[in-house]
């Protein structure tokens, strides 16, 4: 049996990731992927998705090009070119991701492992056959799948997922997204702009259930501004057959409902691979479905990591980079441990939304004493420029000594302004090193540096709702 040192078993986020930098450490690494190099993020999420959305943003400012001056007559879509650009970007950055394993000389194994125990691996080829690797240490980076609700019709071949969406060529007249989460709102926002019908079915009271209240709010009402019927605190009950497309039926207020539609898609989380690794029969603790590990990607087991979608929490990938560099760092000797205090979480709806920290809600269940700044986009110069106007920065602070708790924000490139929040929050500054930070103008990080102002009253460009 052949002996590898370091051998990952899967090769999305968290797998490529911890396949360089052990090898930057000097490792042989093995890594072993079942699928595509990339995993979800690469080949079915992170990258297809946001070209999609910003495909739509393209069409959208040529729509609206009038408005400075540039004649749009005859502009249109070609969902068969989108595909085409969304795709060359994937495989650029698939093949990115290749040569990157190459150049580090990371053995790549096309196949599907599973653990024996002693850190013996089985691996079934993808060519056919089986081959036996015997491990020195292992990390798992399997990742995750999409969760399929158990309905009446949930499981059928014509219910599609995320990946699905991104596959689409023809546009439905009508589509029914059940789930409001990240995935769900983004999909919605993209075939609403084209001109879809699209209705979002979400259990929670509100849509982005994990985000603050107030900024999901402003989210769903941009949503039905452009043409999205939102279900929200309602339960899918079945999916029907009818003549020319699908029937959802849905319990809201006690009442039955339900929406007939052309297209149906399932949008509701997912769920870590753990089935059929082997983990039983190694000892390997796995809790609520996830592998359990501590704060240096170690399982219960010695000399057995696991990083990534596959130890649940927050399933971001950028969470699996860091998960995947510090599970390395440790099977080669070192001291490396994860903080999760200050998570950015970015979704590229139209206005974006970005947050890190704790949402109004949870500082009161917390006991924090806090106080709130705002700062609305229609007062920022550059967000008048762009021509969005909707949404705000909401900030957070400990009323005793302003200390940043949170920072939440929907409006026009949000995503580009939460690092400094997050780098506010991981030092634990205070309104005041924010507000002594000079903010360029015009931009749209003014909008932060305000939102901090408002905290004692002191914003300048906004009727203050804090009284000094």
């Amino acid at each position: 049996m052949e002996e590898r040192e370091v051998v990952i078993v899967g090769g999305g986020p968290a797998g490529y990731v911890a396949a360089i930098r052990a090898a930057q450490l000097g490792a042989k690494v093995t890594l072993v992927e079942e699928k595509k190099l990339g995993g979800t993020c690469l080949n079915w999420g992170c990258i297809p998705t946001k070209f999609w959305l910003h495909a739509v943003d393209v069409y959208e400012s040529i729509k609206h090009g009038s408005e400075y001056g540039v004649n749009t007559s005859g502009v249109g879509f070609d969902l068969a070119q989108i595909q085409a650009g969304k795709n060359k970007v994937v495989a650029n950055h698939v093949g990115g991701v290749r040569g990157l394993l190459r150049m580090y000389k990371v053995e790549v194994i096309s196949g599907r492992a599973r653990l024996l125990p002693a850190k013996q691996l089985e691996v079934s080829l993808e060519q056919g056959g089986k081959q036996a690797i015997q491990a020195r240490k292992i990390i798992i980076a399997t990742g995750a799948r999409p969760i399929v609700l158990p309905i009446p019709g949930g499981d059928s071949p014509d219910v599609m997922d995320a990946q699905d969406l991104l596959d689409l060529t023809q546009m439905p007249e009508s589509m029914v997204i059940i789930g409001g989460g990240v995935i769900g709102v983004e999909m919605a926002t993209v075939w609403a702009k084209l001109g879809c019908k699209v209705s979002i079915v979400e259990m929670m009271p509100h849509c982005l259930p994990t985000q603050d209240a107030e900024i999901a709010a402003v989210l769903e009402g941009a949503l039905k501004q452009d043409g999205v019927q939102i279900y929200c605190g309602s339960r899918v009950s079945r999916i029907d057959d009818i003549p020319g497309g699908k029937a959802v039926v849905f319990t809201s207020g006690g009442a039955e409902q339900k929406i007939e539609t052309k297209a149906v898609a399932m949008s509701v989380g997912y769920r870590a691979n753990v089935k059929d690794l082997g983990l039983e029969e190694c000892g390997i603790t796995v809790n609520r479905g996830c592998i359990q590990v501590n704060n240096k990607m170690e399982t219960n087991v010695p000399d057995i990591y696991a990083a990534g979608d596959v130890v649940g929490g927050m399933m971001l990938a950028y969470v699996a980079f860091v998960e995947g560099k510090v599970a390395a760092e440790n099977a080669m000797g070192m001291d490396s441990t994860i903080d999760y205090h200050a998570v950015p979480q970015c979704i590229f709806t139209m206005p974006e939304v970005a947050s890190v920290g704790l949402t109004e809600e949870q500082a009161i269940a917390e006991k924090h004493e806090i106080k709130i700044g705002r700062f609305p986009f229609a007062a920022n110069g550059m967000a008048s420029i762009l021509g969005e106007h909707r949404g705000l920065v909401k900030l957070i602070a400990e009323a005793a000594n302003n200390q940043i708790l949170g920072v939440h924000i929907i409006g026009p490139r949000a995503t580009l302004l939460i690092p400094e929040a997050a780098l506010a929050i991981k030092q634990g500054l205070t309104t005041r090193e924010i507000i002594a930070t000079m903010h360029a103008h015009p931009t749209l990080s003014e909008a932060v540096w305000e939102a901090a102002l408002d905290v004692t009253g002191d914003t300048i460009h906004a009727r203050s709702r804090n009284k000094r």
